[in-house]
């Protein structure tokens, strides 16, 4: 199943929080993304029948192995990309926001490229 950019910030959200947190609940989310709790409600009902993410009795949300596997390729381009922008000039702030809506759209095939750029570039 292939997430829509909102189910993608979802579990980036999640991955970020459960580094930090003992537990992550839908509250955490909400709090973290700014969101409602309909909508946060509704996202983790699509993540979980998605196969992404797991909700225990308590609302404690744990990411499958399949959701980690995404949140870290997704947290990894969001690192990357900022890394690239700050490089260029580009602030802190407007970096990070410019790879969070380019980590979503961006082919395997041209981050690929940029990253072992990077990565030639910091030798």
């Amino acid at each position: 199943m292939r997430l829509q950019e909102s189910g993608e910030m979802y579990i980036e959200t999640i991955h970020i929080l459960s580094k930090t947190k003992s537990v992550v609940r839908s509250v955490d989310i909400g709090e973290y993304m700014g969101y409602s709790k309909p909508s946060v409600s509704r996202a983790v009902g699509l993540l979980k029948n998605g196969g992404f993410i797991n909700v225990d009795k308590d609302g404690h949300i744990t990411l499958t192995d399949c959701g980690l596997a995404l949140a870290e390729k997704i947290y990894d381009r969001h690192k990357v990309l900022t890394n690239i922008l700050t490089s260029l000039g580009v602030s802190e702030k407007t970096a990070a926001e410019d790879a969070c809506r380019i980590e979503h759209v961006i082919s395997d095939e041209s981050f690929e490229a940029m990253k072992k750029h990077l990565n030639n570039t910091n030798k």
